[in-house]
């Protein structure tokens, strides 16, 4: 197969992953929706003489918690987000919470042209602009001898047991499985599915794409042949089944009605359209003009055709065949940073944590991160630390969870941006390896909630 791998890698990076604004934006989408409802429900509580509040923080779900939005969704971001109640403080039905959630929404949304809504599985908010938030309605409660939380949908007339967090737990795991190269091609099949707006309709939604790439994800040391043959085993997979099922839940399809059934046959009609018109790239007399035209077919995205046009003066083109394997190639490091939120509820308690780091250069003791931060110095290469929780008022037991996140072009280049939670002790020692400006996360979880969390800067220079 032809390597296009570095202009691929480039496509990937620069206009398919969402960028940091982006990803704020959405946040920020997300947080100003929950403050509203939280207000509304203090203002519609004083009204009617009621006392509903959340039990816990909202949980962000779907493709935004699993961050495999892609940029040309912009005008169709769906944030999910459930939100948590006491099983005995809300009405006994999901029916008559939407309800009240809904009043409540409408007092803070009184600037909108469409008002919130509540549908069989949610209480949605439109934005004009496309986005639209979606308020899954969750209960808790603990059954008898257990020590942690029992959740609970408000989907349709029934509560079923069902974890808010299930899904992106499963991803999470599926794609530590994979090498983390799970979300990468998840983003770039919705990219694809998402190439002709105007053309192609009823395409399956992201999480039928998700499962799918989890079950035919191909092991490759380059990302365009990674996404290509993934791509393949999806096509062959539909060919003999487009059956769906829910990745944590087997008994259920993610098929649940007919026109489904219609999206998998159009998903399966196009890649076996648009794979055909990849088999350029497999010829000897392939081209780099020729594979960039191939890609374009593929994605219809301006990108191609930029990098297709700057070929035109054949100066250019022997400049292409020396540098395509440029510095940008450096850039396809993995995402493998986690979120202690997809694992864990977060209290609404505020109790205290404090963390702090003996930092110490062969043998010697040179100090406490915190006196070194706060004197404005850097640490160097080659230092040993050791985090420590110095203060804290959460009543034992409890359990204690680390984080340690790279930062900068270092780490991209050396792959080991890192960012995974794992369960630790009270102490955790790390040494200062690259240059960047790095931090440490610890988090104290009693009951299967986050009680206390804190962080600590890290930055170390040349």
């Amino acid at each position: 197969m032809y390597d296009l791998s570095s202009k691929f890698n480039t496509f990937y990076r620069n206009h398919v992953v969402l960028s940091n604004d982006e990803r704020s934006n959405l946040v920020e989408k997300k947080n100003l929706n929950v403050r509203r409802l939280k207000d509304g429900l203090i203002e519609y509580n004083e009204e009617k003489g009621r006392d509903y509040k959340l039990a816990e923080e909202p949980v962000v779900q779907g493709s935004v918690a699993m961050f495999t939005v892609t940029q040309n969704e912009s005008n169709d971001y769906d944030i999910d987000v459930a939100i948590i109640f006491e099983k005995d403080a809300i009405p006994s039905g999901p029916i008559a919470t939407k309800n009240f959630l809904v009043e409540a929404l409408k007092k803070k949304t009184t600037q909108f042209n469409v008002q919130p809504e509540a549908k069989a599985n949610c209480v949605r908010i439109e934005y004009a602009d496309g986005y639209h938030i979606d308020f899954a309605i969750y209960r808790r409660s603990k059954k008898e001898g257990e020590d942690e939380y029992t959740y609970e949908h408000g989907g349709g007339l029934e509560w079923r047991e069902r974890d808010p967090r299930s899904i992106t737990k499963w991803f999470n795991q599926q794609n530590k499985n994979h090498n983390y190269r799970l979300r990468e091609i998840i983003r770039l099949l919705k990219m694809f599915s998402k190439s002709r707006p105007g053309n192609w309709k009823k395409m399956p939604g992201g999480l039928i794409l998700s499962v799918l790439a989890e079950e035919k994800i191909q092991e490759y040391e380059r990302i365009d042949e990674r996404f290509y043959y993934s791509l393949k085993e999806i096509k062959n997979r539909l060919l003999w089944n487009k059956e769906v099922k829910n990745p944590t839940d087997s008994s259920k399809s993610l098929n649940l009605v007919s026109s489904d059934n219609d999206k998998m046959t159009n998903l399966y009609n196009r890649l076996s359209d648009q794979l055909s018109k990849l088999d350029i790239l497999f010829e000897p007399d392939c081209t780099h003009v020729k594979a960039i035209e191939a890609w374009e077919g593929f994605f219809n995205h301006s990108y191609w055709t930029e990098q297709k046009e700057s070929l035109s003066e054949a100066g250019a083109l022997k400049k292409a065949h020396a540098s395509y394997t440029s510095s940008q190639e450096s850039l396809n490091y993995r995402e493998t940073e986690e979120f202690i939120t997809h694992y864990f509820g977060s209290s609404l308690k505020k109790y205290r944590l404090e963390i702090d780091c003996a930092v110490t250069h062969r043998g010697k003791r040179i100090g406490v991160l915190s006196m070194i931060l706060r004197r404005r110095e850097l640490l160097l290469p080659g230092y040993s630390l050791e985090f420590y929780i110095s203060d804290t008022d959460v009543p034992d037991p409890y359990k204690v969870f680390w984080k340690v996140k790279n930062e900068g072009e270092v780490a991209k280049e050396q792959d080991s941006i890192r960012g995974q939670i794992f369960e630790g002790g009270k102490t955790h020692s790390e040494p200062t390896s690259f240059k960047g400006n790095h931090y440490v996360e610890c988090y104290i979880v009693k009951s299967g909630l986050v009680e206390a969390r804190k962080r600590i800067s890290v930055p170390i220079k040349v």
